[in-house]
């Protein structure tokens, strides 16, 4: 298995030696290897068994590195980028030479993001290249909130893990693209659209799922727990399904009469809570004692867009 600490100058001397390492962020833990390196992106997708038509997010740790890197950063994007970073948000621009084809699959766009989390800042700060960093897990599989999660996934295949506990958020990044000046969710995340249209005005959410998708994180299939996932009435699920062992998981009411492991996203309804803790909930179900998981749409507000969205690609 994999090293679990907090040394960044060990992070450091296998990321610079094109080796892959698990890094933390607000969103979910990354695995994370050098953006402009060719070997090392292919690490990445050897070891994730990720298909290479599916681009990868860069991580650094300023506007201003890049601008090193991209052709242009539109005027909304740069709003977006001043108001929103560090944080959870991805923006999707005309990749420069600099950046390997391999990284976007082709594409013309490259997407970034600056983390907001202070031990991969603190590493970020350090590098003189990004990192490219999908989620630390297999291809299609439950995201990692926990240094854990990485190793119990990928820590026979990767070296070290920087602990930085559990994630904030909980949930992937925003990703926002640009036609001309136009707005444009690709993916929905830690931003709700809300707060995006509050900062550039109206949005257009584009989130199709995609065997041949523009940007990360469109692929139909993914966030999969491994056992079959209903979305819909709970307790009428739960009656047709009786002679299974159900696992639920549900925002705020208690379902445990019913179940073998039952799991509240939020006692109170709260979304924020309700997105952090649900790849929590989906990786405790991912149990040989469950047979179904059975789970309800949350509001379809602010961040219970991701979450809906969230559950019914693991519900494919």
């Amino acid at each position: 298995m994999a090293q679990i600490g907090k040394d960044i100058d060990f992070a450091i001397s296998l990321l610079e030696a094109d080796k892959l390492v698990g890094i933390p962020t607000e969103t979910v833990y990354g695995l994370a290897g050098n953006a402009l390196s060719e070997p090392a992106i292919l690490k990445i997708y050897s070891t994730k068994n990720r298909p290479k038509f599916d681009p990868l997010i860069a991580h650094t740790n300023s506007i201003e590195a890049i601008y090193e890197l991209v052709k242009d950063i539109p005027g909304k994007a740069l709003k977006l980028a001043e108001n929103l970073w560090p944080g959870p948000l991805t923006l999707l621009l005309e990749k420069s030479d600099k950046i390997p084809d391999l990284l976007t699959s082709g594409l013309p766009r490259v997407a970034f993001r600056i983390p907001n989390h202070q031990l991969t800042l603190e590493l970020l700060n350090k590098l003189s290249f990004p990192l490219a960093a999908p989620s630390a897990n297999p291809f299609g599989y439950v995201s990692p909130v926990e240094a854990d999660h990485v190793n119990e996934q990928l820590g026979n295949k990767i070296n070290y893990i920087l602990d930085g506990g559990r994630c904030e958020v909980g949930l992937e990044s925003t990703i926002v693209g640009f036609e001309g000046e136009n707005p444009v969710i690709h993916r929905l995340g830690g931003i709700p659209v809300e707060e995006i249209e509050g900062l550039v005005g109206k949005v257009e959410v584009n989130t199709n799922n995609s065997s041949n998708p523009l940007a990360p994180g469109m692929l139909k299939s993914h966030y999969s727990p491994g056992r079959k996932l209903i979305i819909g009435d709970i307790e009428n699920n739960a009656e047709e399904h009786k002679d299974l062992n159900i696992g639920i998981i549900s925002l705020s009411e208690d379902y445990s009469h019913l179940a073998k492991k039952n799991f509240t996203l939020s006692a109170e309804g709260d979304l924020e809570e309700a997105a952090c803790n649900l790849f929590r909930a989906l990786r405790l179900m991912d149990d040989p004692q469950i047979d179904l998981i059975l789970t309800e749409e949350v509001p379809n507000t602010g961040l219970g867009l991701a979450i809906n969205d969230r559950l019914k690609r693991a519900a494919v």
